[in-house]
């Protein structure tokens, strides 16, 4: 279980996706390429513009692996304080971004997770956008107990039809639920 962030630090996310992705993808994948300068940029990032998954580790550090892999995999399994998709490309000053989520249907982190995200970027020197070029909000459904994707901020579960809490809600306790278990929706 996750511990809880401490005031004014980054928030941890911790795995919520299915246990059976988990296990496989921990037994499948080495993890995710950490990438502490834009030296390993160039070494590893074979397709400018290509979607690749990403994580920040709790060191704050980014951590990339092919777009398919899962984030838990690219994580090590670890909690993280970012996680999406990005791509590259390099511009006349170095290496920049060219789109960046927070897609990641195993951590679902909030759009609050930015700064932690964007401190990794700046620490490679990489140029970035102000924010996600393409940020999703995850919410549980406390009367069922699935996972969703907020759309046009309708905060309305779409399973049920209940309405979902306005503030992130896909903490650890959350984790091993029937739901977590099922993992998410085709789509979303």
């Amino acid at each position: 279980m996750a511990p809880m962030s401490t005031p004014g630090a980054p928030r941890r996310y911790g795995y919520v996706g299915p246990e059976d992705i988990r296990r496989a993808a921990l037994l499948d994948a080495g993890g995710g390429r950490v990438i502490r300068s834009a030296a390993d940029l160039d070494a590893y990032v074979s397709d400018e513009g290509e979607p690749y998954t990403y994580v920040v580790g709790l060191d704050g550090l980014l951590r990339l692996a092919p777009r398919r892999s899962e984030h838990v995999a690219c994580a090590d399994g670890g909690d993280v304080l970012g996680a999406g998709e990005i791509s590259l490309r390099r511009g006349p000053d170095g290496w920049e971004v060219l789109e960046i989520s927070n897609q990641s249907t195993g951590y679902c982190p909030d759009p609050d997770s930015w700064p932690a995200v964007a401190a990794a970027l700046d620490r490679l020197g990489v140029g970035r956008p102000d924010r996600f070029t393409h940020a999703l909000v995850f919410r549980r459904c406390e009367h069922c107990g699935e996972r969703n994707v907020v759309r046009e901020a309708v905060f309305v579960c779409v399973f049920c039809d209940a309405d979902l809490p306005h503030a992130w809600n896909l903490g650890a306790a959350t984790q091993g639920s029937a739901s977590d278990r099922r993992g998410p929706t085709p789509g979303q």
